[in-house]
């Protein structure tokens, strides 16, 4: 058998390309709208708008969506993370209407940590070895849980921008 078929080099293969559609995945874009296009050009006054008595806001849900994936960033790369109270740790107060410098904070954040997260999938040995820690959580497991969460929210995110008409 030539050495480029070899199960060992099929298997180098397959790692690669798994690691490259999470990352893909997770950064979004294929099935759906990314986080950048999502938030891109939403007007400031818009961010804390609760439009027709949702219980939410674009602001709430970016903050979720932040302090999600750096939660499970954390967990994924430290024994020694603790995670927020749930529900609590996880949303921000409500009613807040964002500033400029908030709103930049918060999207920089969630960039920078889902570049870090990403970086963490490309440079795993492993993706299926459960974590030394947790409930035999695996790296794969968490990304996906992470990809699912971050679209679903993103979806609500689009909802919103149409009802306040801010979305073409």
């Amino acid at each position: 058998m030539p050495a480029s078929k070899s199960p060992v080099n099929l298997n180098i293969m397959t790692n690669q390309l798994l690691k490259q559609n999470i990352v893909k995945l997770l950064k979004g874009g294929n099935a759906h709208a990314d986080f950048e296009a999502i938030i891109k050009d939403i007007p400031l006054n818009d961010l804390g708008k609760y439009p027709q008595s949702l219980p939410y806001s674009i602001w709430d849900l970016v903050e979720h969506l932040r302090i999600a994936q750096w939660d499970i960033l954390m967990f994924s790369k430290d024994p020694q993370h603790h995670s927020p109270e749930w529900p609590k740790g996880y949303w921000v107060e409500k009613h807040h209407q964002p500033t400029a410098e908030e709103w930049q904070k918060s999207v920089e954040s969630y960039k920078k940590e889902q570049e870090a997260f990403s970086e963490l999938i490309e440079n795993s040995d492993d993706l299926l070895k459960p974590l030394d820690w947790g409930d035999g959580q695996s790296l794969l497991q968490e990304a996906l849980t992470l990809a699912d969460h971050t679209a679903y929210h993103l979806g609500e995110i689009l909802v919103l921008r149409r009802l306040l008409g801010n979305w073409g």
